[in-house]
């Protein structure tokens, strides 16, 4: 048995071309959660004022539908993944 104070290695073999899929799915799910972000908090303060809370309104449901768009992207992710290399398990990758 190890010692705490040691650590194991893992060492992956993964291919340069899915390196880069897997990158464009993050920084698309990402950007996805900072406009969901953005557009809660842009709504939330419009809901102060009576004038545009109308607006408001429409921001979240556009914010709710955005939030759909996050397992999407993952799926297309697992999807693409899988169409080019069908032996690697995607669902072990990070999901994000």
């Amino acid at each position: 048995m190890e010692s705490q104070g040691k650590k194991r290695n893992i060492t992956l073999e993964v291919g340069h071309h899915e390196l880069i899929i897997r990158d464009r799915y993050e920084i698309a799910s990402i950007s996805n959660d900072i406009l969901i972000g953005l557009i809660f908090l842009v709504g939330s303060f419009l809901f102060f004022s009576e004038a545009t809370m109308t607006f408001a309104t429409w921001l979240f449901v556009i914010g709710s539908a955005l939030m759909l768009v996050r397992p999407v992207i993952r799926l297309a992710r697992r999807t693409h993944l899988k169409k080019i290399n069908p032996g690697s398990d995607a669902a072990t990758s990070r999901d994000f």
